[in-house]
């Protein structure tokens, strides 16, 4: 019997991997691994913003947004150099650095410090001195740049500079020169007069006017104190005058994002379950349904019996989904530990939490249970169908009853909730394999994990006998579907 079973196994695997979807589907996931970082560097919005400023005013106004928009670089430069210190492990090359401390929101001060100490060039130049290899750091692009004004608009009296602008905001269609983002004209009589102007090509980014907006207060503020006749050092003295908030964040890995990080394999285990059991259950379906028309399972019965057959086909449907699983398993650790860049540094820190032998073998277990489940679903269906439009009837709804909750179970857990509606779904056998996956990584309680593997394990018993009589008897029936009650009947005949 068992060789019967590996023969009509060997059969099903090699039907489904002779097909050209399949091949696809399986390298989907290495070529995204593959081109993601090159193609990040084409898709990725990274474009600096063009800024102009036209300050008539004495200048000093021009020259605090210009500072304000270098200090937020810097800060940018400053977080992605640190994330890149952690993530290599370089806290040692010198500990007092600001580039070091990663548990902290960098205030303008620790920023100060960071550009009065060189920047990045000379804190690359200290990673670098301690010898090694240490991979290469990618700075960000600026968000922002000062371009200076030309002559026509610097020269341009007020009511004309809109116009004079217009070219440079919208170039002639054809035209090589690069669009200008933001024009911001701040008048002669600013101080007595609050009315300042911003030219954008496109909807301004809300954090650009916020910061704008904000610098251009306190310019204000100075001026009035001066009008009044505060001293003017007093005076800008004044706008510096601020509440040190010192904002401690919790490390990386830790806090809410420590529960996210936790949560990426699990989930990706829950979704990868799914995607898989969806395509090689249909290539599967595909495949008995095409027997069925080809009257090809009385040649097949006439050398195996019903049940080796639905065991034989059982197996090589979840080995078609393990090798797929496998593959990507692979592909994965290859980026995470062989590669560099930012799919390594989610993937790396996503492995530790399942790194002990009890959450490697928990994950496998309902990931095989699951794929038994619903592959013996699958299975009974192409049983039954004499065409894929019968199958579609049927398989419709299932995967609505299993897709929807499913969904909607890992929404529930990317928020961190752990309502009734998870624990409801955990204790429904056919969504239990999925919803364990998906918990994992929240910090599942132990007794219900074995709960749940004991829950799974006697229903697919049950479902296997009971659904193995409805194949047993639709194998050479024909005449159309049957209804719910005929089918009900055939659960109840002794096999």
């Amino acid at each position: 019997m068992m060789n019967h079973i590996l023969l009509v196994a060997a059969r099903e695997f090699r039907q489904i991997a002779a097909t050209r979807s399949f091949w696809v589907t399986l390298l989907i996931l290495p070529l995204a691994f593959a081109i993601g970082p090159v193609a990040s560097r084409f898709l990725d919005n990274s474009d600096t913003q063009r800024v102009m400023l036209i300050d008539r005013s004495g200048g000093t106004t021009a020259q605090a947004i210009a500072a304000r928009i270098d200090l937020d670089e810097q800060r940018r430069v400053l977080t992605q150099f640190s994330r890149y210190v952690e993530s290599n492990r370089l806290e040692g090359v010198d500990p007092a650095a600001p580039w070091a401390r990663h548990d902290r929101w960098y205030s303008d001060a620790d920023v100060a410090a960071f550009t009065a100490a060189g920047g990045v060039n000379a804190a690359l130049a200290k990673v670098r001195a301690r010898g090694g290899e240490v991979p290469d750091f990618d700075a960000p692009d600026p968000l922002y740049a000062i371009v200076p004004a030309p002559a026509p608009v610097a020269a341009a009296p007020p009511e004309r500079i809109g116009t004079a602008l217009e070219g440079l905001l919208r170039p002639a269609e054809g035209s090589k020169a690069k669009p200008l983002d933001y024009a911001i004209y701040i008048p002669a009589d600013f101080g007595r007069s609050p009315e300042v102007k911003l030219w954008a090509n496109g909807a301004p980014a809300s954090g650009f006017v916020t910061m704008v907006q904000g610098l251009l207060a306190q310019e204000l503020k100075v001026r009035y104190l001066q009008a009044n006749g505060v001293a003017a050092p007093v005076a800008a003295a004044s706008t510096r005058i601020a509440p040190a908030i010192a904002i401690v964040v919790p490390p990386r890995g830790s806090g809410r994002e420590r529960v996210l990080i936790r949560s990426i394999l699990p989930l990706a285990c829950a979704y990868i379950l799914l995607m898989s059991l969806i395509l090689s259950g249909s290539w599967m379906l595909q495949g008995s349904v095409e027997e069925r028309g080809n009257k090809l399972i009385e040649t097949v019965l006439a050398c195996v019996s019903p049940n080796e057959l639905m065991y034989g086909k059982l197996v090589g449907t979840v080995g078609i989904g393990l090798s797929m699983v496998a593959t990507w398993a692979v592909c994965g650790l290859v980026a995470a530990f062989a590669t560099q860049g930012a799919i390594a540094e989610m993937i790396r820190p996503a492995l530790e939490p399942v790194s002990s032998f009890g959450a490697i073998a928990t994950i496998l277990y309902f990931f095989v249970a699951g794929y038994i489940l619903v592959a013996m679903i699958f299975l009974t269906i192409g049983a039954m169908s004499d065409s894929m439009r019968d199958a579609q009837g049927y398989l419709t709804p299932v995967l609505m009853v299993i897709m929807i909750p499913v969904t909607i179970l890992v929404q529930a857990v990317l928020r961190g909730a752990t309502g009734p509606a998870v624990e409801v779904l955990t204790w429904v056998p056919i969504w239990t394999p999925f919803a364990v996956l998906a918990r994992l990584g929240t910090g599942m309680p132990l007794w219900q994990v074995w709960a749940a593997g004991a829950l799974t394990a006697a229903f697919i018993v049950v479902e296997v006998i009971l659904l193995g009589r409805i194949f047993r008897a639709s194998l050479l029936a024909g005449g159309g579907r049957p209804q719910l009650g005929a089918l009900i009947g055939l659960m109840r005949r002794p096999g």
